[in-house]
């Protein structure tokens, strides 16, 4: 079982985009996939197909010790991958996860307890808070998509030095797992000199597969799916099983 942490502390980067289509491409390659939607917003519940004022269990439930996360998994009815959603209430548990002994550790924790899944999914908010750390420490690696602006190198420097301290204190085995450009426009200039830099920086740790702007991508969500099983013909849906089948090569699935 592998584990990644889609994270990237700036938002609009088109992570939870990422962790929806990743689960569903996965899935569609036969691999058995959970997502856990650690973000506040819960954008990946409802961009799988749950109602979250209709969700009664939650991560946040996990998180402060009320549940057991095997009692918490919902299947995705639109996408075919299991999830372990949040709700708002999921903003109230940095609060109350202070004063919680080896708190960073609560999801690593809850996680062994996990055996049947190919890969989790990690979606994390759009910070470093102890909900992100919580991802880290149980994470195997850090899938990070960004956008190829000016702001982003700075971001990717400030979460690159994170996963440094991660590794050094808390997670020793945690690595980058690759960089996606997303929202990419082939007709920016700028665009194309920040994937240039971003190749010549990290190497083979950049994703060949770019994630094209794509009006199915963004329309996807409002109907509770994934772009696979709302447009399967689209640039975005194609791209992303594109970049399911780059990760299976590199982890030799």
């Amino acid at each position: 079982m592998r584990i990644f942490a889609i994270s990237n502390q700036k938002g609009g980067v088109g992570k939870t985009t990422t962790t929806v289509n990743l689960s569903a491409s996965l899935v569609a390659r036969k691999k058995k996939v959970l997502l856990i939607d650690l973000d506040p917003q819960g954008n990946a519940t409802s961009g799988s197909g749950l109602n979250k004022a209709r969700t009664a269990k939650s991560i946040y439930d996990v998180l402060i010790g009320r549940e057991s996360i095997l009692n918490v998994i919902q299947k995705s009815a639109e996408s075919f991958f299991d999830i372990v959603p949040a709700t708002q209430s999921l903003a109230g548990a940095e609060v109350e996860l202070v004063d919680i002994e080896d708190r960073e550790y609560i999801l690593k924790k809850q996680l062994s307890q996990i055996k049947k899944y190919d890969y989790v999914l990690i979606d994390c908010p759009p910070a470093l808070s102890l909900l992100t750390l919580n991802a880290l420490v149980a994470a195997d690696s850090v899938l990070i998509p960004m956008q190829c602006e000016y702001y982003a190198l700075e971001g990717l420097s400030d979460l690159v030095n994170t996963i440094k301290r991660v590794k050094k204190n808390l997670n020793p085995k945690i690595e980058i797992e690759g960089l996606l450009r997303t929202l990419f426009d082939k007709r920016n200039t700028l665009g194309k000199q920040v994937s240039d830099q971003l190749s010549a920086h990290f190497g083979n740790k950049v994703y060949s597969t770019i994630i094209p702007r794509n009006v199915r991508l963004a329309e996807a969500p409002s109907h509770g799916k994934a772009a696979l099983f709302y447009d399967k013909s689209s640039k975005g849906a194609k791209a992303y099983l594109e970049l399911a089948d780059e990760i299976l090569e590199r982890n030799n699935y």
